[in-house]
């Protein structure tokens, strides 16, 4: 009896060996891993990597322990200027010249004047900065509730620069079209002495002691900052902590993101101008469904000293105004280095009020266009506008080959970076969206891209950009939809900058947009073609009934 125990406890010894050995495989932490990352090793390699792997933990550990503010670059800087590019570096002086302006008669006309009518009226001393800045506050204060979009008035700020602008303009030092105009900024661009929340909840106090590069070239330039404007928690969307910033044009939409306020307040005419950031579509998203003209600029053109980072390879800040003439207006102030930010390039900016498009060459994706899509007639309508304008428009198409879409990861690989400590305090639980398809989700999902896949997407990022670049220098102006097709997560990884205006409206009387693209650095054409355009359409002229008043 003795031995037939001892026996059967020796079968059930090995019976759990044999079980425990084939589901080893299952439960071992580094089989499971290899599930998420596409790999498959050996349970000898498995052995091999455990005793790395907990130093790497240990590395994790001791990194985790060190204070990073969001404003900390990575050593590695992105570069997207292709090999045998010149960077444009003989400036031309630009000789503004803007037609008269009068007071309205309904002086709530005021509040969709372009940022060009109203310089000269500032100019001619028809108005007073203070008198326009008090009117733009009125507006703020009146119908900011409604749409959501402002997050802290600079009003003590903005009277005292519009007293200063007054005297200046007084005393005979005009510093130019943007002298005494007001204007509002997204609210991740640090404003010393007010907060700077990033429209997320963990940072509704966050105050930095720090004056962004943007503002700063504004002041300097004389423009009066008048509001931080709403935008999508941490850049996302239009849902902030304070609410949903809504669409002028359909109070039951939100007027979409992350610039949500600045494009939301410009439409409605609380602003003459607002400074938008984009990442993948945060200043051309907003600016489509709110009517308004967006410019994306070139990567490395404009400093993001004092802005929150989103992207260190991807972020880019510009200007959301009524037409294209304004945004040229506002980009030459802001452009330019400023001996901070480390990821800035020397150019030029030579804007010419007039250009004749007979004498470009002029591309459109002609694959996105023939799709079906919402906007197809819209679009359509548009292309032969250019013709008339004598535009030969070329059929072309994005580079073929590249898995564009995936390399998304990027984008996610650093903001999970960026908002690394957030994720590890638990304190996203804090921010108001907590859908799937969210940053909480997003941060936690991009945990687990590995270093070595962040490589490549980056490796494949090189091939893009010579493609594009080869692409694009065969024309002086894509004309693209802006949606639709991999151009617009395409050209903001390889830097191109665009012009997005407004050309019509959808069957919910939401405005819809077109999309012009441009050379590395060459803002200038994209912005004198869409002036063009809009000199010969009246979209830019239309405006949401409501806000008139």
């Amino acid at each position: 009896m003795k031995n037939l125990i001892q026996n059967s406890f020796l079968i059930i010894f090995f019976l759990l060996l044999i079980s425990f050995q084939s589901s080893n495989e299952e439960t071992d932490p580094i089989a499971a891993a290899e599930t998420l990352i596409g790999l498959e090793f050996t349970q000898a390699e498995r052995d091999s990597l455990r005793d790395g792997l907990e130093d790497l933990k240990e590395s994790y550990r001791a990194m985790r322990e060190y204070p990073l503010a969001n404003s900390n670059m990575p050593a590695i800087l992105f570069n997207p200027i292709p090999p045998g590019f010149i960077i444009p570096d003989k400036q031309e002086k630009i000789d503004w010249k803007f037609n008269d302006a009068e007071i309205p008669d309904n002086k709530n006309d005021l509040a969709f004047y372009t940022v060009a009518q109203l310089s000269e009226l500032i100019k001619t001393k028809k108005i007073s900065s203070l008198e326009l800045t008090t009117f733009f506050l009125n507006r703020l204060k009146k119908y900011g509730d409604t749409l959501q979009c402002v997050i802290t008035l600079t009003e003590d700020l903005a009277l005292n620069l519009a007293r200063k602008a007054d005297q200046e303009i007084a005393s005979g030092k005009y510093k130019g079209p943007l002298h005494g105009i007001p204007y509002g900024v997204k609210d991740l661009l640090a404003v010393k002495g007010y907060k700077t929340t990033w429209g997320a909840r963990p940072y509704e106090e966050q105050i930095l002691d720090e004056t962004s590069t943007v503002v700063a070239k504004l002041t300097e330039s004389g423009a009066v900052l008048i509001a931080k404007l709403s935008m999508g928690a941490l850049a996302w969307g239009d849902v902030w902590f304070g609410g949903v910033t809504r669409n002028p044009w359909n109070l039951n939409q939100g007027s979409s993101g992350s610039s949500a306020g600045s494009a939301s307040a410009t439409a409605a005419g609380l602003v003459p101008f607002a400074i938008g950031t984009e990442t993948w579509g945060s200043i051309v998203s907003p600016s489509t469904r709110c009517g308004t003209t967006g410019l994306r600029p070139t990567y490395g053109r404009v400093s993001r000293y004092g802005a929150m980072a989103l992207s260190w390879s991807m972020d880019k800040i510009g200007p959301i105004c009524r037409t294209a003439e304004d945004c040229a207006i506002v980009f030459q102030a802001i452009q330019g280095t400023d001996g901070i930010d480390p990821t800035l390039y020397t150019s030029v900016f030579n804007y010419k009020q007039n250009v004749d498009l007979s004498k470009l060459k002029i591309g459109y994706f002609k694959d996105l266009f023939d799709r079906d899509y919402n906007s197809k007639s819209a679009d359509s309508m548009s292309l032969e506008v250019l013709k008339k304008l004598g535009a030969k428009l070329i059929a072309t198409k994005m580079p073929e080959g590249i898995p564009i879409s995936s390399l998304g990861i990027i984008l996610n690989a650093e903001a999970a970076a960026a908002f690394d400590e957030l994720t590890r305090s638990n304190r996203d639980s804090l921010l108001v969206r907590q859908i799937k398809n969210a940053w909480p989700n997003s941060f936690r999902r991009s945990r687990f891209i590995p270093a070595v896949e962040y490589i490549q997407a980056n490796r494949i990022r090189t091939d893009l950009i010579a493609a594009m670049h080869k692409l694009m220098s065969e024309f002086d102006v894509i004309v693209t939809p802006s949606f639709g097709g991999p151009q617009l997560l395409a050209t903001n990884l390889t830097g191109h900058p665009v012009v997005v205006l407004p050309n019509g409206f959808n069957e919910r009387g939401s405005p819809v947009s077109i999309s012009f693209l441009g050379n590395l650095f060459d803002e200038a054409t994209i912005l004198a073609v869409a002036k063009s355009y809009q000199e010969a359409t009246d979209f830019d002229e239309k405006h949401p009934e409501m806000f008139k008043q």
